[in-house]
């Protein structure tokens, strides 16, 4: 069914690329900074306050919002907090024309990639855009895996996730059979179990596979 597996494919390659959000209330600011971003090829759409954004159908791909501070309603540092209540990690880059030092921190603490003022130079916009893509490419990768290990570990028994912790600790086999009171040779077995299930050829990997799920809980 070759047709289906080149539309499958466009599809893909649609999803991941880059899509940039902007909100403004000001038209010719939205505007300079939708012509910036196509001029280089990046895809965005632009939204005079974040009502507007909230109710728009926006599709999941990587990217990053760029937000004015002062807005109608929802101002864009409320609106950081918001998101970050709703558990959205979109990386944000503020822009405005009235920026103090207090606010700036208190925006970059919070988690925004960048503060820039207007009126900003093009290239400081487009390298902050760079980045904050990059920034959020790499967090998509990094929940991927972490759903990929959450999928292995979901296949263990109780007896093979305690064996794991033990394993992890780097205790041997000798030590985990007189901790949960099993014969050695059931701990080799569990182990095995363990290691297969979890796709893994060493401890070394399984540490790492164990890490990323403590990070997850």
């Amino acid at each position: 069914m070759p047709p289906k597996a080149a539309s499958s494919s466009v599809q893909d390659s649609v999803k991941d690329d880059p899509l940039v959000l902007i909100v403004d209330d000001d038209d010719g600011m939205r505007e300079a900074v939708v012509d910036l971003l196509q001029s280089v090829g990046i895809e965005s759409r632009a939204f005079g306050s974040t009502a507007e954004l909230l109710d728009a159908a926006v599709p999941d791909r990587p990217g990053c919002l760029i937000l004015d501070v002062r807005l109608p309603g929802l101002g864009g540092l409320e609106f950081q907090t918001r998101l970050e209540s709703l558990g959205i990690a979109l990386p944000i880059i503020f822009m405005t024309g009235f920026a103090d030092v207090p606010m700036s921190v208190r925006a970059m603490k919070a988690g925004a990639t960048d503060f820039l003022i207007k009126p900003f130079r093009d290239q400081d916009m487009l390298d902050a855009v760079e980045s904050a893509i990059a920034r959020d490419r790499s967090r998509r990768r990094d929940r991927t895996a972490a759903m990929t290990v959450e999928t292995l570990a979901a296949t263990l028994t109780p007896r093979e996730r305690e064996v794991m912790a033990e394993v992890v600790k780097g205790r041997l086999n000798k030590q985990i059979a007189g901790d949960l009171g099993i014969s050695e040779v059931t701990v080799k077995l569990h182990r095995g179990k363990v290691m297969r299930k979890m796709q893994v050829r060493s401890v070394a990997d399984l540490v790492r596979k164990a890490e990323v799920l403590d990070h997850e809980g």
